[in-house]
């Protein structure tokens, strides 16, 4: 059964889209990370256009990610200030993420681009996740404890303007955490993704921010910079398709139910290890895309004439 995509310009199986659904859905709920460093590589792999993949995907994770926004913030585990702080820079860099993004289709190297972050980006992350996995599962049967120095300070706690966030108990400069947010807006207005799986750890691991509070506070953040992004997206280049997001978010509630569940039958070292394959795949697979020789080999698109 043939679904047409209007935006897309392109006629897709309505099974496929609610399985694509279901599937990306399931990693999301398995894994505790948002969706779209998948969703966007496996819609560009089935025929849709790289632009309105990252633009349709935006749409989708606003959605997603606000759900979870709205229980965090009733269960108190947001911190406020520190979201004021990522979202000024935050929602600048969406702005100039989607500029970039338009001047890019405009000279046609938006395909090339995106392909090439996500090849540099997936492949980066799932190799860091397959050793620290791989080294959490040789621990573990060796029995050695992993030795942690909580508290201690990087070159990060040096800088100046610093300011005292009360909610996540920490005392750093505003600097880092503005740098943080704008990175992500970029991130995420570009390639089509939360950017939740790249703040956590951020968050964690160079500011000491705590758990409790780090996944409410990159929900809240997820959610304003990916609306922001849908908005400018349909209004500056039209690439949101509705109907594929309608489908998509159908798929992908449903498929998240079940990958929770299956999540508790399994060690979080083995976890991080079959999200790590699974990143590195879909990112091998875009190299493989870089180099192989595409069906058509030229393109047509419009240009201005001068008259």
């Amino acid at each position: 059964m043939l679904l047409y995509l209007p935006i897309a310009d392109l006629p897709i199986n309505i099974f496929l889209l609610l399985a694509l659904g279901l599937a990306v859905g399931f990693v999301s709920g398995m894994f505790g990370v948002g969706g779209g460093f998948l969703m966007t590589p496996f819609l560009i792999f089935i025929g849709v256009s790289p632009g309105v993949a990252v633009a349709t995907v935006a749409s989708h994770i606003t959605a997603s990610s606000f759900s979870g926004a709205i229980s965090y913030w009733r269960r108190r585990s947001v911190d406020i200030e520190l979201v004021a702080i990522l979202l000024s820079g935050g929602l600048l860099g969406t702005v100039s993420g989607v500029w970039v993004f338009t001047k890019l289709r405009a000279v046609g190297q938006l395909d090339v681009l995106i392909a090439f972050l996500y090849l540099i980006m997936l492949t980066t992350v799932g190799g860091l996740m397959l050793i620290e996995s791989g080294r959490a599962i040789l621990r573990a049967r060796q029995q050695k404890p992993l030795l942690r120095r909580p508290g201690t300070h990087t070159w990060v706690h040096g800088l100046p303007l610093k300011m005292r966030f009360r909610t996540s108990k920490i005392y750093v400069s505003i600097i880092p955490v503005w740098a943080i947010g704008y990175a992500i807006g970029v991130v995420g207005a570009v390639m089509g993704i939360g950017g939740g799986f790249l703040l956590v750890p951020m968050l964690i691991y160079f500011l000491r921010v705590p758990t409790a509070t780090v996944i409410g506070s990159a929900a809240v953040l997820t959610t304003a910079t990916m609306a922001l992004a849908t908005f400018t997206h349909a209004v500056t280049n039209h690439l949101v398709d509705a109907v594929l997001a309608l489908v998509l978010m159908v798929g992908g509630v449903v498929g998240a139910q079940f990958g929770a569940r299956s999540a508790h039958n399994m060690p979080a070292e083995r976890l991080r290890l079959l999200l790590g394959l699974l990143i590195l795949g879909v990112g091998f697979r875009f190299g493989f895309e870089l180099i192989s020789q595409p069906d058509n080999l030229y393109s047509i698109r419009a240009v201005g004439i001068d008259t």
